[in-house]
């Protein structure tokens, strides 16, 4: 299946160990998504709902994945995975990437993963600009990939540094102003489409999208609200959560009588099946049907009954373009708060790799130490009171600590001198060099006197293996 693919510069790693898997974490971050801005709204139905937790436990199973994330809403599923190498990601995510049509969904390498979570987050991905319902769903996902053990420091960073991008975006900006989220913006269609004053109007499913909705109608003017769901306790809750006197729950088994007294019908449950068909909407009279689920909740026989109006996701869009012109205003400023935190976010990462470098650098010499001391004990106790050997002994311990501390390092600037990588160079020779050539020719196996840069090397600049050591 062809994907789209977001290239850009080298990862950014985090160094943190203890993922989800409890192995050291690789820190690598790839993605996937599939969205109202990739595909068509038929493309995004099409791809069958999957049950997140059981999905992320069946990522991390994986030996290469250390964590994952999964966020599926109405108008996007995202897969996001650590693994030690963006390649690895890549393949692992290819078996969990729905089958659609070429170029629908987008793969995303480390840094381009991090900033697209960041920007769903705060609304800048949404249907409806700035909209208040992606910031709870990827709280949903959060909550979903910790009670599996899906997630570790790097995607729990990532997501906590989402959530705040979030909550900054709409408490410091208009982003959210208006039309505020789906359910919202079916209402304002319903509106725009006949008179809601006094009207009676029914929601169908009571999950978080048929809530904002019930919620929505209690602020339009409508005298009646009735909320059916195949859970009638469900719809109850969502019902006596509305401001509004008049709220009634039902089950999906009195649609047909309700319909009959419904002016507007919000339909937005996460059926796999057609819930209004034309045996259910016949005799209804002149009734507006704003299909908000996906996949769709209303059969397309149901627009051959006559007064009966059908409005679907594609009718959403004119009110959301007009609630974004109003919010595009704060777009600029939304953007620079996810600049600046996606900044941050990698500060830390760069800060835990730093410290894991330190760390492991401080815990190699402590044992090269032991093991050198070890050794020079050893001979001194057999030179007795010979002044001279004992400085010899010394002197070889000394050279042996400073041979195998720096072993790894030469070779690996030795490589990148055959490599042509000068950003390696450089930072060795702003870490460890007095001149700007010294790190060079160390790596050619020089001194800046033109003699052996190291005592453990032959005579062919090659390193003496550390357990060569003809002292000990």
């Amino acid at each position: 299946m062809s994907r789209t693919r977001t290239e850009e510069p080298p990862t950014t790693r985090s160094a943190d160990s203890g993922g989800a898997t409890g192995a050291p974490d690789p820190g690598v971050v790839t993605g996937v998504f599939l969205s109202h801005n990739t595909a068509s709204i038929d493309d995004v139905e099409s791809v069958d709902r999957f049950d997140q937790q059981a999905t992320l436990a069946g990522l991390v199973a994986r030996e290469p994945v250390a964590e994952a994330l999964v966020l599926q809403t109405c108008h996007r599923v995202e897969v996001y995975v650590v693994t030690d190498a963006e390649p690895v990601g890549r393949r692992v995510l290819t078996e969990f990437t729905p089958d659609v049509d070429p170029g629908a969904v987008a793969e995303m390498g480390h840094e381009e993963s991090l900033r697209h979570l960041l920007r769903v987050a705060a609304g800048l991905e949404s249907l409806v600009l700035g909209e208040d319902q992606i910031l709870g769903q990827v709280r949903d996902a959060w909550t979903d990939a910790r009670e599996v053990g899906a997630i570790g420091s790097v995607l729990e960073a990532a997501v906590l540094k989402a959530i705040r991008v979030g909550e900054r975006a709409r408490t410091e900006t208009s982003i959210n102003d208006g039309v505020r989220s789906i359910g919202s913006a079916t209402v304002a269609l319903a509106d725009e489409q006949c008179d809601l004053a006094g009207a009676t109007a029914l929601v169908v499913g009571a999950g978080q999208l048929g809530g904002l909705a019930a919620n929505a109608f209690a602020g339009s003017g409508i005298e009646t609200l009735y909320v059916a769901n195949r859970s009638v306790p469900r719809a109850q809750a969502v019902a006596a959560d509305v401001d509004l006197d008049d709220a009634r729950a039902v089950g999906l088994d009195a649609l047909s009588t309700v319909l009959a007294d419904a002016d507007v019908v919000v339909s937005a449950t996460s059926s796999d099946e057609y819930v209004l068909d034309e045996n259910r909407v016949e005799g209804s009279g002149t009734t507006l049907i704003v299909d908000a689920a996906r996949p769709r909740d209303a059969s397309p026989t149901v627009t051959t009954v006559e007064g009966v109006t059908v409005r679907d996701a594609g009718a959403l869009e004119s009110v959301v373009d007009e609630a974004s012109q109003h919010r595009h205003r704060a777009v600029a400023t939304v953007e620079t708060i996810v600049d600046r935190e996606f900044e941050r976010l990698q500060e830390r990462y760069r800060h835990e790799r730093a410290d894991e470098a330190i760390a492991a650098m401080y815990e190699r010499a402590r044992e090269v130490k032991s093991r050198e001391v070890s050794k020079a004990l050893t001979r001194l106790e057999s030179r007795g009171d010979d002044r001279e050997a004992r400085r010899e002994i010394v002197d070889s311990l000394a050279d042996a600590l400073v041979g195998r501390l720096l072993a790894d390092p030469t070779v690996e600037l030795r490589a990148a001198a055959r490599s042509g990588d000068w950003m390696v160079l450089e930072t060795a020779t702003r870490l460890f060099a007095s001149g700007p050539e010294t790190a060079v020719d160390v790596a050619r196996g020089r001194d800046d006197t033109g003699g052996a840069a190291h005592p453990d090397r032959d005579d062919t600049g090659d390193p003496v293996h550390p357990d060569s050591d003809s002292n000990s």
